[in-house]
């Protein structure tokens, strides 16, 4: 028997004594329609079992509660989730800086930089940030990042091609499916 406070974490969920409908829609163990009735029969129903009452649908009319054990659900629910948990992929977004007027052994070393990240998975954001009167240049900056793009082509593809925001010119590079 579980009589537990409302959990923040999950969706709040209402248990054995705090369900104070008054009539209530009632779900058996096995998933059959037990049909309404009063909130006080079904706990006691729940009781005769040794489970909880626990409110699944509370927008329903009447309300919709099941006969469950409830612990066991919390479980194989937190369980479920882990699991979920472990298969998602988290892509995070790199950056390389690169300025308008770079020098070859520069523009190589955040090459290999940049090479690295896609080969871990990582999105690459490539910036070039225009200083005082560079902005008058905007096609160099356009020509690094196509060189770049060209440099590591083997290990990642144009996802969003040269933006103008501001002063700074960015990319997006994603790495190759293997």
């Amino acid at each position: 028997m579980f009589c537990i406070k409302k959990n923040q974490s999950h969706n709040q969920v209402q248990i054995n004594s705090a369900i104070r409908d008054k009539e209530i829609r009632l779900i058996d163990v096995d998933g059959s329609m037990l049909g309404i009735m009063s909130a006080r029969e079904a706990q006691l129903l729940a009781n005769e079992r040794e489970l909880d009452l626990v409110k699944i649908s509370p927008n329903a009319n009447p309300p919709v509660c099941k006969i469950m054990d409830y612990g066991k659900y919390l479980y194989e629910r937190n369980k479920r989730d882990k699991e979920a948990k472990k298969k998602q992929t988290i892509i995070e977004v790199k950056e390389v800086r690169l300025s308008p007027k770079i020098e070859d052994h520069d523009f190589n070393f955040k090459a290999k930089n940049a090479i690295r990240f896609l080969q871990d998975g990582d999105k690459v954001k490539i910036s070039i940030r225009f200083r005082g009167r560079e902005i008058a240049y905007a096609d160099l900056g356009r020509g690094v990042l196509s060189k770049f793009a060209d440099t590591v082509k083997e290990y990642g593809k144009i996802e969003k091609p040269p933006v103008m925001e501001g002063r700074t010119l960015s990319m997006i590079l994603v790495p190759l499916k293997k």
